[in-house]
């Protein structure tokens, strides 16, 4: 894949301990244009990757899990950028170190607008409702936003029924200086919150999937695990690649054109 690696193309879209106690202008700027705006050559590099795809040899099509430069977006396929950060676990003020988790577990790692709002404690208490789902799969989640330690904290001390969360099963990180929504290029700079951001992070540190939703969209716990899953399969499995909507179980692939052909003739 070196040829594809060095354009800066990503293919894919990529843990519970718990440590000692890029610019968007507006909330509807689009992905293209945020990945334009912050580095100006990204977007012919990533044009001039794909016109050369046919220039990859044999073997190196067998990676789909190449890496990114590490100073460029996309974020997929680069190191996640570490933060350590004040959270709210059990009701206590911990620490939390994302590095820590490297070579220990996948992280789920997303971010919501505030505290005290509407959609947010919906994807909040559905993620903690799941959560021993993902535990089996060695995956912790984290939950960030700017708010503040007291706030997170006031928050889970409210009941479900009257907009708080109740006892969550995994930390809520504050952000409060924003340092690492900006680092995760999910900040709303003009309003000083984060955009609907969510990434995989696998056991490496690495980045292998992101999605980014605006701020009155809630997202998908069941695709979130759907996709976990797939990526661990890949990685499990480095000769196979996950069809549209893959579940565990379900038909792979070969990365390959013999091998593909035996995917389609099989559906």
């Amino acid at each position: 894949m070196a040829s594809l690696a060095s354009s800066t193309t990503t293919l894919i879209s990529s843990t519970r301990v718990f440590p000692v106690k890029s610019s968007v202008s507006s909330p509807s700027v689009s992905f293209l244009r945020t990945l334009s705006s912050s580095s100006p050559s990204a977007s012919v590099s990533l044009r001039s990757g794909f016109g050369r795809r046919s220039s990859l040899s044999s073997s190196s099509r067998r990676s789909f899990a190449v890496k990114a430069q590490a100073d460029e977006l996309p974020l997929v396929g680069n190191k996640a950028p570490d933060f350590e950060a004040e959270a709210v676990f059990d009701q206590e003020f911990i620490k939390v170190k994302l590095s820590e988790y490297i070579g220990k577990k996948y992280v789920i790692l997303f971010f919501y607008p505030l505290d005290f709002t509407f959609v947010c404690p919906t994807e909040i208490t559905a993620f903690s409702d799941r959560h021993s789902e993902f535990e089996k799969l060695n995956t912790e989640i984290l939950g960030v936003s700017v708010d503040s330690v007291f706030s997170h904290l006031a928050w889970v001390q409210t009941d479900r029924k009257s907009g708080g969360l109740g006892d969550l099963n995994y930390p809520l990180v504050s952000d409060v200086t924003k340092s690492i929504s900006k680092s995760f290029g999910v900040l709303i700079h003009d309003q000083g919150i984060a955009l609907r951001g969510l990434f995989i992070i696998d056991k490496e540190g690495v980045i292998q999937h992101s999605t980014i939703n605006n701020l009155g969209i809630g997202r998908s716990v069941d695709e979130t695990m759907r996709t976990l899953q797939a990526l661990q399969y890949i990685q499990e499995n480095p000769d196979e690649v996950c069809p549209a909507g893959w579940k565990p179980g379900e038909k792979s692939m070969k990365p390959d054109p013999k091998g593909s052909k035996e995917y389609f003739s099989a559906i």
